[in-house]
């Protein structure tokens, strides 16, 4: 009499209701091919276009690379109050824009949203930000500083305006995917268009706007310093000063107290967003 094999305990848990893998149809796998091989295509025609070819000169000037390395990595503090008296101007001037620039975007997202507004009010309004946000914060920044003068202001208004473009299109974006429940029930108790905006918008969007302005007051942070070297205040013209001068041991100074302020900044940012989320 034959001995009976071991028993097979039937598949149970996870192992049992694994999906077969997703079959993707041959038309899509055939534009997905037709993509990679344009953007294949486009990578081999820019080649000498964005002077890849000079690659080569990382290694062979290595030797410049590794004198200015030997300056810039001698940190100079001793003029670090001043680094960080700019530095928190530059904190200012990017939570002033940011702030100004969400007192602009509210009501441009609502208006550009395409559940609130009607498509003759939302397609201009969704050009208007398009503009906006195509412009670079440098132009902008110059506008300002031809108009008012050299200092914050100028870098202040640069970033409310992209910053307020930006926004918008995100705003309208969480409005576009609210739950319609809400404001119907508002609806039903009489209340005006604006009220349902109050009642059964905002509160759906809230966390998620919170969210997007805190993402772009880390950004601001950045693009301030950088709007610093036109002359927009900051840490960033004090920078640009460092390294006109060829003075790259203060350089990497006000460099490392701007990481150590952005990254306290993205804690704090990263720390009231699990709150909301």
């Amino acid at each position: 009499m034959a001995k009976a094999g071991p028993t097979v305990a039937p598949l149970t848990g996870p192992a049992a209701v694994i999906p077969p893998p997703p079959r993707i149809p041959l038309a899509q796998k055939l534009i997905n091919m037709l993509l990679l091989g344009v953007l294949a295509v486009m990578l081999a025609g820019s080649v000498q276009s964005v002077d890849l070819d000079r690659i080569r000169l990382v290694f062979s000037n290595s030797g410049n690379m590794r004198e200015f390395a030997t300056a810039f990595l001698h940190p100079d503090f001793s003029q670090w109050k001043t680094y960080v008296a700019q530095m928190w101007l530059t904190i200012q001037i990017a939570l002033w824009g940011t702030t100004l620039a969400i007192l602009l975007a509210v009501p441009f997202g609502l208006l550009c949203a395409k559940n609130i507004t009607p498509v003759w009010i939302q397609q201009p309004m969704r050009r208007l930000m398009d503009i906006q946000r195509s412009i670079p914060d440098l132009v902008i920044g110059m506008v300002f500083i031809v108009s008012v003068g050299l200092g914050p202001f100028a870098g202040v208004m640069a970033i409310m305006i992209n910053t307020g473009a930006v926004l918008a299109k995100l705003f309208s974006e969480a409005v576009e995917s609210i739950d319609r429940g809400p404001v119907e029930g508002v609806r039903a108790t009489g209340a005006a268009p604006l009220q349902e905006i109050v009642w059964g918008v905002i509160p759906q969007v809230a966390p998620l706007w919170t969210s997007y302005a805190l993402y772009r007051f880390e950004s601001n942070s950045r693009s301030a310093t950088v709007l610093g070297l036109i002359g927009a205040g900051g840490i960033g013209q004090v920078l640009f000063d460092s390294l006109n001068g060829f003075a790259y041991s203060q350089a990497c100074a006000i460099v490392l107290v701007i990481i150590v302020a952005v990254s306290l900044i993205d804690l704090l940012s990263q720390a009231i967003r699990s709150r909301l989320l």
